[in-house]
C-alpha cells in the first residue's frame, strides 16, 4: 500500500517544498491533525482556572483592599504578586479565536468568578471604613479613573503571557504580575467603594475593570491571530469579531456614559425650567401694584409713626451706651490692675489687670470712704465690686 505525498512529514524542513516550508512556518503548531488537537488540548488545559485561581484572587483583592484603606503602595504591589496567574484571561481570547463556545464560556464563567472574590475582598476592606475612619485615601481614586498607561501596560502583558504560553512550558509570571495589577486594583476599588460608600468608586472602578478586561481579551486574541491561530468556523469568526467590537464599544461608549451617570450630567438641566416659568408670573404682579396709587397712602403713616419709636428708643439707647462699658485702669501695681471683691470693701474674687473690659452695673454702694461700683467681667462673666477711681469710662456718665 502506498502512501499519498500530502500524508508525507519530513522531519527536515529544508526537504519540503516551498510552498509547504512557508505554510509550515505560519502554523506554530504541528500541521498534522492529531499533534495540532494534542497542542491545542495542552494550550486549553494552562489557561483554564483552578482552585487556586479562585483562592489567590480572593487573597489579593484583600490584600489590595487593606491596601486602599492604609493608603500603602506597598500593599498594593504585594496584592499583585499574590494575584493568580492570569492565563484564564488569555482563555478568552483562545477561545474566541478557536471558535469553540464551550471553552470561551468555561473561561468566561472562571474569569467571572474569580473577579467577583476581587470584588468581595475589596468590599470587605471598605466596610471597615464603617468602624474606622481612615486619615486619607489618595490612592484608591487613581485607580477609579481610565488612563492610556494603564492600556499600555496591560497590552504589553497580556502579549507576553500569549506568547509565553504558546512557546514554552514555563509560566509568565511578571507579565502575570502587570496584568493582575491592571485588572484587579479598579476592582477592589470598586469593591471598596460600594461599602465604604465612598462616591466615585463604586461605579467607575467596575466600568474601569470592563474596559480593561475587554481590552485584554481583544489584544489577546490578535496576538493568537498574528501567530497563527486562525478560527476553525464560522462562529469562531463572529465570536472573534464580537469581541473586538465590544472592546471599542466599551471603550468609547462606557467611557462616556460612566462620566454622564455617575457626575449626573443631565439632572441639574430639569431644576432651572420650572424657575424660568414661574418667575414671569411673580414680575408681573408687582409691577402694576408699584404703579397703583398706594404709594401716598404708604408714605403718610410712616411720618405719624416715626416721632412714636423715637421717645421709646432713646430711653433705650441711653441704657446701653458704650458708658455703661469701661477699662480697669489703675496707676500703681507691679503689673497694675484691680481687685474685684465679693462686696464692696470686702474677701477679694480675683485680680485683672489693666485694660480689661468690665460691664458698669447699676449698684453703686460706699463703703470706708470710697464708693463701690459693681460691674461685670466681659471675658469671663465674673460679677463683683470694684472701686470706681480705677475704672476708666469711653465717655462720661451723667451718673458717675
Amino acid at each position: 500500500m502506498t502512501t499519498s505525498e500530502t500524508e508525507l512529514l519530513p522531519d527536515d524542513p529544508e526537504q519540503m517544498p516551498p510552498a509547504r516550508r512557508r505554510r509550515a512556518n505560519r502554523w506554530l503548531v504541528p500541521p498534522d491533525s492529531d499533534e495540532r488537537g494534542a497542542f491545542l488540548d495542552e494550550l486549553a488545559h494552562r489557561t483554564t482556572p483552578t482552585f487556586d485561581y479562585y483562592l489567590f484572587s480572593f487573597l489579593a483583592g484583600t490584600i489590595i483592599g487593606l491596601g486602599f484603606l492604609l493608603d500603602a503602595p506597598s500593599l498594593l504591589l504585594l496584592g499583585a504578586l499574590v494575584a493568580p496567574l492570569m492565563a484564564p484571561t488569555l482563555g478568552l481570547s483562545f477561545g474566541a479565536v478557536m471558535g469553540s463556545a464551550r471553552f470561551f464560556f468555561r473561561s468566561f464563567s472562571g474569569v467571572v468568578i474569580g473577579s467577583l472574590l476581587v470584588f468581595w475582598g475589596g468590599a470587605m476592606a471598605g466596610a471597615l471604613t464603617l468602624f474606622w475612619a481612615p486619615s486619607k485615601l489618595d490612592l484608591i481614586h487613581i485607580f477609579a479613573q481610565l488612563s492610556w498607561t494603564n492600556f499600555i501596560v496591560l497590552a504589553v502583558g497580556i502579549i507576553l503571557i500569549a506568547l509565553a504560553t504558546i512557546h514554552s512550558d514555563q509560566k509568565p509570571s511578571i507579565p502575570s504580575i502587570a496584568v493582575a495589577f491592571e485588572l484587579y486594583l479598579p476592582l477592589a476599588a470598586a469593591g471598596f467603594g460600594l461599602t465604604s460608600r465612598i462616591p466615585h468608586l463604586w461605579p467607575d472602578g467596575l466600568v474601569v475593570f470592563i474596559i480593561y478586561l475587554a481590552w485584554a481579551g481583544m489584544i489577546g486574541a490578535f496576538t493568537l491571530a498574528v501567530r497563527g491561530f486562525r478560527p476553525a468556523n464560522l462562529f469562531g469568526y463572529s465570536l472573534s469579531g464580537a469581541l473586538v467590537l465590544l472592546a471599542f464599544v466599551l471603550l468609547i461608549g462606557i467611557g462616556g456614559a460612566g462620566a454622564v451617570v455617575t457626575t449626573q450630567i443631565g439632572l441639574p438641566t430639569l431644576s432651572p425650567t420650572p424657575t424660568l416659568t414661574e418667575t414671569p408670573i411673580p414680575t408681573a404682579t408687582p409691577s402694576p401694584t408699584s404703579t397703583a396709587t398706594q404709594a401716598p397712602p404708604t408714605q403718610t403713616p410712616t411720618p405719624s409713626e416715626t416721632p412714636t419709636p423715637q421717645p421709646t428708643l432713646t430711653p433705650t439707647i441711653t441704657s446701653t451706651p458704650l458708658p455703661n462699658f469701661a477699662y480697669i485702669f489703675a496707676t500703681s501695681g507691679d503689673p497694675p490692675g484691680a481687685r474685684l471683691r465679693k462686696e464692696p470693701g470686702g474677701e477679694m474674687i480675683r485680680t485683672y489687670l489693666n485694660n480689661t473690659l468690665v460691664e458698669v452695673l447699676p449698684e453703686v454702694a460706699e463703703a470706708n470712704g470710697y464708693v463701690w461700683v459693681k460691674v461685670r467681667v466681659v471675658k469671663d462673666e465674673t460679677i463683683g465690686w470694684i472701686l470706681r477711681d480705677l475704672l476708666l469710662l469711653a465717655t462720661p456718665s451723667p451718673n458717675w
